[in-house]
């Protein structure tokens, strides 16, 4: 499956924090004999190898693995709003499409992209602008929709609702994902770099996550108990065991049967953490431990409320672009998802040269990383034109994966992109995910958007947040980012101006916490000025020179000015 657990049948084999690394030719030698660069001494296999077939087919299973918890995430995050919380085989349809798309654009990516392993899939950039668009009253979903008992899922009616506000998802992630184009094969995104620091990512990516408590704590809260249980699983893996090496049975042709160590816990531990609080959802629910009645606490943690989704789900789907019909466009939902579509490119630039890194290449030049900004953007065009109700975007989990398996090879991406086109094909897969139980999912999100927080927050360690000045931007700007889309929802009737699109697109823009708080990061970031700390060094040095002549020359001599430049002292000073 990965490098830990590959058997060799050279004589060559390095042994690195006790795993067993091996490769077939040696550690230091391609196909063809030639030598690997020092860059790539620590790879099992480097970006241009080609491993055996068996083993690209299980590393792109281990990807497509990777890769799950996102992917399924942003259908069942939108379900609520699209009016499908009571149809899970609408939700497995769309859980299949956006395995279908992000295989696709994968391949894309890897053939005519940044040409680096890196895998495509849903981006959480483009969640917080749909919720919003999705929350305006022209959007609402009709009380009818959310009482179970009155939804029929085969009913036109029913079918039209949530098909209008995908089709208006679909239109505005299209145009959208032209302006990404634009900026990708223009070349623009390098000239756009030069003003976008981490004062700006730090807040933008901190709240795409931090806007979406509120749909975590309600999933969660369906049962406690059992939310609690994914999260304790989740971090014992993820955190207390991921060091721990597990034992895997390794057997090739004739040789002998071999005994190699896998980090199984720190390669899988959502999925591990799913697998095991979904199984005993399935226990609870076999023993009627867990209440039967529709409206007792914790009855959406059995797995039997949507256990008619694997049997009605056909065995094979393949979706096409226009399946939910001609996609719709409104001006609010266009800005809103271009808001995303900055934060996804800023994202995917870290990603790229993280991921050259990892696999022993040289940093992307500028035309690879346009190239790369450009097949995304043509990405999120084919995603909505298939309706996942999402664009796509590079996957940092996936690079993370690359360094701890130590295989670099872009044939296994190519595998990887494969087995989800695969995976979208097989209706009864995207099924299976529907079907996991509510409280599962909230404990799952609960810890995966606090890591997306801490994600963005850790781009300050790039910024001195010694200076008032980075405290004030950051600080503000995340703050106005969670209060004014409060404050526009609960007051949208006080922004009227008479023009309905225009109040639209207002809405939609103060009400997206991201596009708040990385525009107020960006411009405030732009136009303070900023103290040098080496500036700040010289200041002090020449200040210290003339106090001290001073004290020489006069024992009650008139002091410095304080420098105040110099904003480890000031503190908050500058702002009292």
């Amino acid at each position: 499956m990965t490098s830990a657990i590959t058997s060799c049948e050279a004589s060559q084999a390095l042994r690195e924090d006790d795993v067993l690394n091996c490769h077939t030719e040696g550690p230091n030698r391609k196909k063809g004999g030639q030598s690997r660069s020092p860059s790539s001494n620590n790879l099992v296999y480097s970006i241009l190898e080609v491993p055996p077939w068996y083993l690209c087919i299980l590393m792109g299973i281990q990807h497509f693995l990777t890769a799950l918890g996102g992917l399924v995430s942003v259908p069942l995050i939108l379900a609520k709003d699209l009016c499908l919380q009571h149809d899970p085989l609408t939700q497995s349809y769309l859980i299949s499409t956006i395995f279908f798309v992000s295989g696709f654009c994968t391949l894309l990516q890897v053939f005519f992209g940044v040409r680096l392993p890196i895998l495509q899939g849903g981006t959480f950039a483009f969640v917080a602008p749909s919720l919003a668009m999705l929350s305006l009253p022209t959007w609402k979903c009709p009380p009818w929709t959310l009482n179970a008992s009155l939804v029929n899922t085969s009913s036109p009616e029913f079918t039209e609702e949530w098909q209008k506000r995908i089709r208006e998802l679909q239109g505005a992630i299209m145009v959208a994902s032209c302006v990404q184009m634009l900026v990708g094969f223009s070349g623009l995104i390098g000239f756009l770099m030069r003003y976008i620091g981490p004062l700006t990512i730090a807040p933008t990516i901190s709240l795409v996550a931090l806007p979406l408590f509120d749909s975590a704590g309600n999933n969660a809260g369906i049962h406690w108990g059992i939310a609690a249980m994914t999260i304790f699983l989740i971090v014992l893996f993820s955190q207390y065991l991921k060091n721990v090496a597990v034992p895997m049975p390794i057997y090739r042709g004739q040789k002998k049967c071999r005994v190699s160590k896998f980090y199984l816990f720190q390669v899988f531990p959502v999925l591990l953490a799913l697998c095991i609080s979904w199984l005993l959802c399935f226990v609870l629910t076999v023993t009627n431990t867990l209440p039967t009645a529709p409206t007792a606490y914790g009855h959406l943690a059995r797995t039997d409320t949507k256990g008619d989704v694997l049997s009605r789900a056909p065995w094979f789907r393949f979706p096409y672009p226009g399946q939910w019909g001609l996609p719709t466009i409104s001006l609010a939902g266009v800005f809103g998802i271009i808001a995303g579509v900055i934060s996804s490119m800023v994202e995917s630039v870290g990603d790229y040269y993280a991921c050259a890194r990892l696999v022993g290449a040289p940093p992307p030049p500028r035309h690879a990383v346009n190239r790369g900004i450009g097949i995304e953007g043509l990405g999120c065009l084919l995603a909505g034109a298939w309706g996942t109700g999402n664009g796509t975007t590079s996957y940092s989990e996936n690079v993370g994966a690359l360094g701890i398996t130590r295989v670099g090879s872009r044939t296994v991406m190519v595998a990887a992109g494969c087995v989800l086109l695969l995976m979208g094909v097989f209706g009864k897969i995207g099924a299976a995910f529907a079907t996991i139980p509510t409280p599962v999912i909230g404990g799952m999100f609960l810890v995966m958007f606090g890591v997306i927080t801490a994600v963005g927050i850790s781009n300050l360690q790039y910024v001195d947040m010694n200076s008032s000045r980075n405290l004030f931007i950051f600080g503000f700007s995340i703050y106005c980012g969670l209060a004014i889309p409060n404050w526009v929802n609960q007051n949208s009737e006080k922004l009227q101006t008479g023009i309905l699109q225009l109040d639209q697109v207002i809405q939609v823009l103060l009400t997206t916490g991201m596009f708040v708080g990385g525009f107020l990061g960006f411009l405030l970031d732009n136009t303070i000025p900023e103290c040098s700390r080496q500036a700040a060094e010289e200041e002090e040095e020449e200040e210290e020179e003339t106090m001290l002549s001073l004290s020489l020359s006069a024992a009650g001599g008139l002091a410095g000015e304080t420098s105040r430049c110099t904003d480890s002292r000031v503190g908050l000073g500058v702002l009292l």
